[in-house]
């Protein structure tokens, strides 16, 4: 390629010319090329769509200018001929080229190819154009696709750094102003310098890809041994280059004895890369935490970036398909790297040496038992999936953490079942292949199998191909002086091999691994006086459940484990039952300022029987009030019914000054999922009982009642960045009225950045003995009866807390007469934006109270979406009054949507995770 960058336009323009060699056993009539460069020039694109349901909004929201394309593409052959091409309507990022003639196998043509690339911001996926012109350059020319199994490889950029590439042999000559460096891992041929350019010549022989990054002054520092020329520029500005250097030389080498010699001769290790792809959990601490050396935080952050890119740019797999492999070897050489060099290292490093911080597991935890932790978060939420899924279909967090962590985890299982170094052999072997042939998941099974002295298939199959849930425990058990007999009991039926080990005082006298327990099987060991034997005791086996895995062998052993009481939250423990504990602060307009004391059992990890008490003290009236909830889980590994959860849950507070509720919810929960857990709809059914009794209160003027509702929920919604479509039905039964109403909700994004939000009501009494109004539909605020939205002053009639809004029911935000529909409603609620997050608004409805013609009614205003349903203005403009804009007590009018419950706005920042 020859290649002219211009940094200010962030235009490259390139003459390429391409010489494929047919090294496949088909005769071609078309070469597939990948330009995932022009993904980023479209928001239909399958990038696109995957920012949208990821809900990373900067795409969608950007200008041209931030966007990237590949145009003015032409391509003619030796003989000077034009060859046809043309992009998947679907597909924007590959090109289909039509050859004149018919390649044969062992045959070569050389084709010339001119085009434009548009270098988009990296504030996307951190390549591209950046502050100061800066460029971060990868993927953004035109090379051809792996070819396997008799057709090109069609991936298209999904942000998964998965392009798959044919091996190729480069040479470049690159042209760029002369007040910029440029730094690549190929190797430098030559370097021209004119008044105005620079000229660089590169080459490389048998790369997947390569690195460009242009700089006024380059970042990167070069370190070099015997094995491989590092360029890096890590952030990490409190070590010197020496330092450095002695960190990066230990790991190259140790990579290099682990896997095997790196082929080319220099290697690039970026910020952009280890902010990509980060070590979760040291990114998430907070600046001012720092429980890790500076020495080891790079260690680390070098480590996972280095064995990244190495892997990257040798192993010759489909990265998309097969990825678990490239996930498996580096996950399990960085625990293998910590086992020698840090072995006493902890998951929060140096805050373990804190007395004050002992009784959490979360902190005794060695560094690379972190690891099993985060896989389990997934598991326990029935929400992880098979290893060998393919990489576009993963949910984020298994994409990101937790299927990278298992699979680290599956391969040192491995190794320690087999033993004998069979399995880093088989990885050095697998590497070495590599070097030579295009390989798959196959190659590398082969490769094990034939290493091993054992029958491996439950490997494959179980651990790799499946999600299936791993569960033993002990059952009955015997023991003498000198022998131990127990029973193993398969609770799952998922068949793996087991350890077993016996303890004495934390130590471990002997280890035996047990095969194809398929049912309760009993076995008999000498005991070599262990005081204690416990299934899965170094956790080798991705097991579902550790708190069933050990008896003691004392001579009297509880039936329950010790409770521990901890402050906060922790992770499981499987030797305790804990109790955590959590100051809680809140507040409503008659409760005031009220401070409580919340016990629970609901560690990182979800359990299936759950609790949650929490009395607490209100300043205003000096009385005890509470939410109290109980429940199990029930999860479902196969189908779309994935959970059921049955609960009861209680509250108690003040509704009116003077008077209390009680309000206690059995309730049946049941979830349902789309096949492709990427899918973002989620449906589900509630069956809730509602018992409510409340106090009478004179200032009201509520009598004392006491009234049992049953309730029946369905809803089914989808939502992402650039779609939100929501249903939702309600059916509600007691001796004094039934009531049907459902509610649909669609949001869209436009491709001009314009956004509609439309909401459609409808509601209607079956049949309506009350004389009271207080279970009737209301027009611009629900009546509440069953108490389950956050009002922070419900019983107010006038002030600010009455001017608290809910988007439910009617949905109006004028208060308008009739305010409650005691027969039959239907409204619309229309917003749309005229700039950023300010919106007009429109609800028109028509209503239908006993003995009274329908009525129609409207009203407009300004909307300011400053968070979707977290924090949001409105701001009545005209509506059946008149005027509203003109009234003198016109602040009296405005409505206001806050939420301040913090399990409902940690929704907003988890949601692109799960």
């Amino acid at each position: 390629m020859t290649v002219a960058i211009n940094p200010e336009t962030k235009i490259i323009t390139v003459f390429q010319e391409l010489t494929f060699f047919n090294q496949t056993s088909d005769s071609l009539s078309t070469i597939i090329l990948n330009d995932w460069n022009n993904a980023f020039s479209s928001k239909n694109s399958l990038l696109a769509k995957r920012f949208s349901d990821e809900f990373i909004r900067n795409f969608h929201l950007s200008s041209e200018k931030q966007k990237g394309f590949t145009k003015n593409i032409t391509v003619f052959d030796e003989n000077k001929l034009f060859l046809l091409w043309n992009r998947d309507e679907k597909n924007v990022d590959l090109i289909e080229l039509c050859l004149n003639s018919k390649l044969a196998p062992d045959q070569k043509v050389k084709l010339y190819l001119t085009y434009t690339v548009k270098i988009p911001s990296d504030e996307f996926t951190k390549f591209g154009f950046g502050s100061n012109n800066k460029m971060s350059l990868k993927n953004w020319f035109l090379t051809p696709a792996r070819y396997e199994n008799n057709t090109f490889i069609k991936y298209s950029n999904a942000n998964l750094d998965d392009i798959a590439n044919a091996i190729s042999d480069y040479e470049l000559e690159i042209k760029i102003p002369s007040d910029f460096e440029l730094t690549s891992d190929l190797n430098q041929i030559k370097k021209t310098n004119t008044k105005e350019d620079i000229i660089y010549t590169f080459s490389g022989k048998n790369r997947l890809d390569f690195n460009l990054i242009l700089e006024h002054k380059t970042s990167f520092s070069s370190f070099k041994n015997d094995a491989v020329d590092v360029i890096c520029n890590l952030k990490d500005n409190k070590l010197n280059d020496i330092q450095k250097a002695i960190v990066i030389d230990g790991i190259v080498n140790f990579v290099n004895s682990e896997i095997g010699q790196y082929p080319h001769e220099k290697i690039t290790v970026t910020q952009e890369d280890y902010e990509r792809n980060p070590f979760y959990g040291l990114n998430q601490l907070p600046a001012f935490i720092s429980p890790f050396s500076d020495e080891f935080l790079f260690e680390l952050k070098f480590l996972k970036t280095y064995l990244n890119n190495y892997l990257k740019n040798t192993l010759n797999l489909d990265s998309r398909k097969d990825n678990w492999i490239f996930d498996g070897i580096q996950v399990y050489t960085m625990m293998k790297y910590i086992d020698q060099n840090h072995p006493e290292s902890k998951m929060m490093g140096s805050l373990a040496k804190l007395k004050i911080l002992k009784s959490f597991n979360l902190i005794n935890l060695n560094f690379n038992e972190q690891y099993s932790y985060y896989y389990m978060l997934m598991a326990r939420k029935n929400l992880d999936q098979p290893l060998s899924e393919s990489k576009e279909n993963l949910i984020r967090f298994n994409e990101k953490i937790a299927s990278k962590y298992r699979a680290g985890l599956s391969l040192k299982y491995l190794d320690n079942y087999l033993d004998q170094n069979i399995v880093p052999n088989a990885i050095k072997q697998f590497y070495a292949v590599n070097k030579e042939k295009q390989t798959s998941r196959i190659t590398f099974e082969e490769i094990l199998k034939t290493n091993s002295n054992k029958n491996i298939d439950w490997f494959f199959k179980t651990i790799i191909d499946s999600r299936d849930i791993i569960d033993y425990k002990f059952s009955d058990f015997s023991k003498t002086k000198d022998s131990i007999t127990f029973t193993i009991k398969n609770k799952t039926g998922t068949t793996v091999p087991i350890p077993v080990y016996g303890v004495k005082k934390g130590g471990i006298v002997f280890k035996k691994w047990f095969e194809n327990i398929q049912t309760d099987s009993t076995f008999t060991l000498i005991r070599k006086e262990a005081d204690k034997i416990v299934l899965n005791y170094k956790n080798e086996v991705p097991e579902f459940n550790l708190r069933n895995n050990w008896k003691s062998l004392k001579g009297f052993s509880p039936t329950n484990r010790p409770i521990k009481f901890i402050f906060m939250k922790d992770l499981e423990d499987p030797y305790y039952n804990q109790i955590l504990y959590v100051p809680t602060l809140s507040y409503n307009f008659y409760d005031g300022i009220s401070l409580g004391m919340r016990l629970h059992n609901k560690t990182i990890l979800d359990k299936p029987f759950t609790f949650d008490i929490n009395p607490i003290y209100s300043t205003k009236t000096s009385t005890l009030s509470g939410i109290y909830s109980f429940g199990i889980n029930q999860n479902y590994r196969e189908g779309r019914l994935y959970n059921v959860r049955y609960s009861m849950n209680a509250s108690f507070f003040h509704y009116a000054p003077d008077a209390t509720y009680l309000k206690i919810n059995p309730t049946i929960s049941m979830f349902i999922r789309e096949p492709n857990f990427r899918d973002n709809r989620k449906q589900g059914f509630f069956f809730r009982y509602n018992i409510v009794n409340k106090e009478a209160s004179i200032i009201t003027n509520n009598t004392n009642e006491n009234y049992r509702i049953f309730s029946a929920k369905y809803f089914n919604y989808r939502t992402e960045v650039t779609n939100h479509v929501n249903f939702n039905s309600d059916v509600q039964l007691s001796s004094g009225f039934g009531k049907l109403a459902g509610e649909i909700q669609y949001r869209k994004l436009f491709n001009d950045n314009r956004q509609i939000n439309l909401r459609l009501f409808a509601g209607a009494f079956m049949y309506n003995n009350n004389k009271s109004n207080d279970y009737d539909f209301g027009l611009s605020n629900p009546k509440d009866y069953l108490f389950e939205y956050n009002y922070l002053g419900r019983s107010e009639t006038t002030g600010l807390l009455s001017q608290q809004f809910f988007l439910a029911e009617g949905g109006f935000k004028s208060k308008l007469n009739p305010s409650l529909i005691n027969q039959w409603m239907v409204t619309t609620n229309l917003s749309f934006n005229v700039w950023n997050w300010i919106e007009i608004y429109n609800d028109l409805g028509v209503i239908k109270n006993k003995n009274s013609n329908e009525k129609f009614l409207f009203d407009n205003g300004i909307r300011l979406n400053l968070v979707a349903d977290y924090f949001e203005l409105y701001f009545p403009v005209y509506s059946n009054r008149g005027w509203e804009i003109s009234d003198k007590n016109y602040s009296d009018k405005i409505r206001f949507v806050v939420t301040l419950s913090p399990k409902t706005l940690m929704n907003l920042f988890t949601r692109k995770w799960f």
